[in-house]
């Protein structure tokens, strides 16, 4: 199973970024799909988290109303839409996959797979 996340990188408060997770070597349509960054010096938190049998998406506080999920099954992608950045959305983030059930998961221990990470950072 490997995850490829991309599209980080450096912008101003206020602008936009898309990040794009793709995922081969599992059942895409039976996954549960976690989005999750890390600032310096704290810990994983869950941004956003997605049912793809289903399209049941959830977001944290911090990011609702700003951040969207869209699939892209033909190329089994998921792609975190970030608008409205502030400097304390500077993180690296990570998609991570598990297979998916009825339960909704944003500890970063209940995901098996994980992406590489990409770095987004905001400026003031």
């Amino acid at each position: 199973v490997q995850l490829q996340a991309s599209g980080g990188g450096l912008v101003q408060a206020g602008d936009s970024l898309r990040l794009s997770c793709v995922v081969s070597g599992l059942s895409f349509s039976n996954s549960y799909m976690g989005w999750f960054r890390q600032a310096p010096g704290k810990d994983r938190e869950s941004v956003a988290r997605l049912t793809l049998y289903d399209v049941t998406t959830s977001f944290a506080d911090t990011v609702k109303g700003r951040f969207t999920i869209s699939i892209n099954n033909g190329m089994n992608a998921v792609h975190l839409q970030m608008n409205g950045l502030i400097p304390e959305d500077t993180a690296v983030y990570y998609c991570a996959t598990r297979s998916a059930d009825s339960c909704n998961y944003s500890l970063p221990s209940e995901y098996s797979y994980w992406g590489q990470g990409t770095l987004v950072t905001v400026s003031s």
